[in-house]
């Protein structure tokens, strides 16, 4: 059984990690939470679950508003030619979610470390992030420590490269 958001809390506060949630009506796109995002100080994220030719597991985590060319980030992140979306059977037996909630708090479901973890060098120049607690009905603060912290304690060691187009442009 995947990881509940109970579960992920505990990890939380077994970790030391600070944070703050956020109840809200279920989103399934950066754009039907606008308003949400309003409502929540920090940045708001955008998540990616991809897999390349060889059938390699990515998640990339970018700011909701980036811009990543989804046609070269394989040449970025080490894949094996382009990349395509995960399924979503993938993306629950990896992540414990389903479409519209992947978060990289799903790394707590992925005990093989399947998948290669990639942060987007300008998320990660805001101290502030927001993801999902592994559904899409709720918005988690955490710091940009307390996420590494969390990757981290769940066997990864996240990349942090720049994948967007802001990323590259700021020479990040």
């Amino acid at each position: 059984m995947p990881a509940t958001r109970d579960d992920l809390m505990a990890f939380f506060d077994r970790h030391g990690i600070q944070t703050t949630t956020v109840d809200h009506r279920p989103v399934f796109t950066v754009a039907e939470g606008a308003d949400i995002h309003a409502m929540i100080p920090g940045a708001h994220t955008r998540n990616l679950f991809v897999k390349d030719k060889k059938g390699k597991l990515f998640l990339i985590v970018v700011l909701h508003d980036a811009t990543v060319d989804l046609k070269q980030v394989h040449n970025l992140i080490s894949g094996s030619g382009r990349v395509s979306f995960g399924s979503p059977e993938q993306m629950m037996q990896y992540l414990g979610v389903i479409p519209g909630s992947v978060t990289p708090f799903g790394l707590i479901n992925d005990t093989g470390q399947e998948l290669t973890v990639v942060f987007d060098a300008a998320m990660m120049q805001h101290d502030v992030l927001n993801f999902h607690p592994l559904s899409n009905d709720a918005t988690t603060t955490i710091s940009r420590d307390g996420l590494m912290t969390f990757a981290r304690g769940c066997g990864h060691a996240p990349l942090v490269i720049a994948v967007t187009e802001e990323a590259k442009a700021q020479g990040l």
